[in-house]
């Protein structure tokens, strides 16, 4: 018998990535909750920072200093991080809707996804008009004004800035400030520059007292923008701005900055809103219709003390979420937030300077002020970088019921998941299971309740089978299921054999059985999801419970003999190609420590979920000889075991091999996959190692790869025409790294060059 006293009772799951969400996890990494599985579904993996934002703009901060990494920071939370964009929810099932991806279960829902600027009703202008929100979109458009600006510049620029509030103030000044500076050094003046601001209201920034109006009025007339108050934009026609009045403006880009406005899928789906569409919360930032939600920030608006949207108040929620979203898991009494009514406001000029403003208190523009503020800004964004160490006092869901069954697991059969769960699962899988009904070669699969699958085989061909199988490599079990479905199927098109079914061994950490259902559930369709892309059945396998998340795959396929591809066909004069980049092993190792990028855990993702079903077909095409898929053993050792069985040598150009961003970054820093010391000793094969063994690519010749590329051997007339259709199939990384030499007795197979 084994024990586990922390089997997953609850589901928390956190819709957006905004201000309060990201101290919510990080207070629950601070202070966990076992028991709990927490879950962060948002559309990126970064989230910006609104207070450093017209700093980056103004060109003060770069990208990464005024964003906040999801990843590491749902790491630290060990929290699930899914990547997709919410369009509902089923309140009733407590479920919430993704767009590329199975719905995701909850008990407790908790939504910060900020707002959008409110353009819905002016036409032409969700079509012309480029908004501030998304944050994402926004700065794509401003890096390419940016870049058009000094690459060519202009004669002259005009920009409009629709909305007079903080936001349009700031992205006025900043943007001005920027683009004055990267033109100044082209020798053009201040005057090609013209930014026009248009204000609804009489006054600027009139949720702040009057003096701020004033003395930000004051200061964008000597900076020359031309501001059109008491002015309603109507309409927006290409590169024109029209007013109620008739006054009407000629402008290269168009900004949206105007009042906030929310998703029409919260109303949608039930929860009491105000008239903008926001979701109304009491004191406890709980939703008035549905206690099992929770709503902060921009989104919400707190019935008995409404606010600005504004993010001083979305980072002032995050302790009084956290501390309410755990007391509701524990079944505690929630308490109220009260928010202050006045706040500091520091707002940047753009030139190194700031304004500062509380209450009827404002102050004029000053470098002290930034200076301030810039203390403040970068001392919040750090608290999402180093994390500190975790609370050791846990209260535990569990502890008002300490003889939970739960608390102790069997071994050998009796760890298996119930037939019950299996029958629910099972049944939501073949729903999305594309089995062609006239396959004939099925006798029994999952539509049948016996022991195990019977296939019947075609005269003539060859059976390939393949089994692979590992831990959860990344906090999401859905794309895990893609992943190593992806991983598994590599076996069979590497022999370029055609895939036909699989069997599939998943263990599921303890939890109750809707939990487990709903884990299996996420695995098993990310799984088949695969599967159905590659004209696959699944028709069986086998599943257990267990201490962590781990999936594999047994798989087979069809091959005639003349088309299977072996490891030892290469021949001299043929040329080795390589069709995906290196570096998952040393990535997801930085990634454990949460010391790599969501970016670079992005990019490495994007390259395990492409499938090298294509890429067997095309080296078919081109008359390969050989192939491999290049996985735990790393380039360098299953190049060796096709080199051993070709009885050939090889020299490698060492700096051609294609490398996953931030690869060679997390290895300078030392980090290395478990299994790297062991297929170091593949060095052995290398003739010149003195001579490459320091180059920045070396250590990614045995480093562990997790659905990585096909290495395959080709005829040389024939390499320019695979690697242009490898790249036309969405194979950008491919490459050709060696060319394969006579075998010279008493020489080591392997000599590493810099071009071929």
């Amino acid at each position: 018998m084994q024990q586990n006293l922390q089997p997953i009772r609850k589901d928390l799951v956190l819709v957006g990535g905004g201000h309060t969400h990201a101290i919510v996890l990080q207070m629950f990494g601070m202070k966990p909750l076992p028991g709990v599985r927490l879950t962060l579904i948002t559309e990126n993996f970064e989230t910006p920072y609104s207070g450093m934002l017209p700093g980056h703009i103004a060109g003060f901060y770069s990208y990464e200093e005024c964003h906040i990494d999801l990843r590491p920071l749902t790491s630290f939370a060990q929290a699930q991080l899914y990547l997709d964009r919410v369009v509902g929810l089923d309140l009733e099932n407590h479920k919430v809707i993704c767009a590329h991806r199975p719905a995701v279960t909850f008990d407790l829902l908790s939504i910060d996804i900020g707002s959008t600027p409110a353009f819905a009703s002016v036409p032409g202008a969700a079509e012309l008009a480029i908004p501030v929100k998304p944050v994402g979109k926004f700065l794509s458009s401003w890096n390419q004004l940016v870049n058009n600006v000094t690459q060519t510049p202009p004669k002259s620029l005009t920009i409009a800035i629709v909305g007079g509030g903080a936001g349009g103030v700031e992205l006025a000044l900043s943007m001005q400030a920027h683009l004055q500076r990267k033109t100044s050094k082209e020798g053009l003046s201040k005057t090609f520059l013209a930014i026009h601001l248009f204000q609804r209201h009489s006054q600027l920034m009139p949720n702040y007292h009057w003096s701020v109006g004033r003395l930000v009025h004051q200061l964008l007339t000597e900076r020359q923008i031309q501001l059109h108050l008491g002015e309603t934009v109507c309409k927006v026609e290409p590169q024109k701005v029209i007013c109620e009045s008739g006054l009407t403006v000629t402008c290269d880009y168009i900004f949206w900055v105007t009042g906030a406005a929310a998703p029409f899928w919260l109303k949608e789906a039930g929860l009491t809103t105000d008239e903008k569409g926001f979701i109304l919360v009491q004191d406890t930032l709980q939703s008035l219709s549905h206690s099992c939600v929770f709503a902060s920030g921009d989104i919400a608006t707190i019935v008995n003390h409404p606010r600005p949207k504004a993010g001083v108040f979305a980072v002032r929620q995050g302790k009084p979420l956290f501390e309410n979203l755990r007391r509701a898991l524990l079944g505690k009494p929630l308490k109220t937030y009260k928010p202050q009514k006045q706040y500091l406001s520091l707002i940047g000029t753009g030139d190194g300077r700031a304004i500062a403003t509380r209450g009827f208190l404002t102050l004029p523009p000053h470098k002290l002020l930034w200076q301030w503020k810039d203390w403040i800004d970068r001392r919040f964004i750090e608290r999402f970088r180093h994390f500190p160490d975790m609370d050791k006092g846990q209260e535990n869901i569990d502890s008002q019921s300490p003889t939970s069954n739960l608390t102790v697991r069997c071994a050998g059969c009796g760890s298996k998941v119930s037939s019950t769960v299996l029958e629910k699962v099972l049944a939501r899988i073949k729903q999305e299971q594309s089995i062609d009904e006239q396959r004939q070669d099925i006798i029994i699969g999952l539509d049948t309740p016996d022991d195990a699958a019977v296939l019947k085989l075609p005269r003539e061909q060859l059976l390939v089978l393949t089994v692979d199988y590992f831990r959860c490599l990344i906090n999401d079990p859905y794309i895990f299921g893609q992943i190593t479905a992806n991983h598994c199927l590599s076996d069979i098109f590497a022999m370029g054999a055609t895939a036909e079914t699989a069997l599939a061994i998943a263990t599921i950490p303890y939890a109750t059985p809707a939990k487990v259902e709903e884990t299996l559930y996420q695995l098993l369709s990310g799984a088949v999801k695969v599967l159905n892309q590659a004209q696959v059945s699944l028709i069986g396998g086998h599943t257990n419970e267990g201490a962590e998340l781990g999936f594999g795959l047994s798989c087979n396929g069809l091959v005639r003999p003349q088309q299977l591809l072996r490891q030892g066909g290469m021949q001299p004069g043929q040329m080795l190609i390589l069709t995906k980049a290196l570096g998952t092993g040393t990535l997801f190792a930085a990634d454990m420590r949460r010391q790599a990028k969501g970016s670079w855990i992005d990019n490495a993702v994007k390259s395990m979920l492409l499938s090298n079903q294509k890429a067997a077909a095309c080296f078919l095409t081109h008359r390969a000889t050989a192939c491999t898929d290049v996985t735990g053993f790393g380039l360098l050792g299953h190049l060796m075991e096709m080199v051993q069985a070709s009885g050939v040598a090889v020299q490698l150009n060492l700096e051609a091999i294609p490398v996953l961003a931030g690869a060679r970054e997390t290895l300078q820093k030392g980090i290395f996959s478990s299994l790297h010391a062991e297929n170091l000793r593949a060095c052995s094969y290398i003739a010149n190692l003195q001579q490459w063994e320091h180059h920045p690519n070396y250590p990614l010749l045995f480093d562990p790869q997790t659905a990585g590329g096909l290495l395959a051997s080709v005829p040389r007339e024939q390499v320019n025409s695979c690697l242009a259709a490898l790249k036309t199939l969405g194979y950008d990384a491919s490459v050709a790294i060696a060319k394969v030499t006579e075998q010279i007795k008493d020489q080591k197979p392997v000599t590493l060059i810099s071009n071929l």
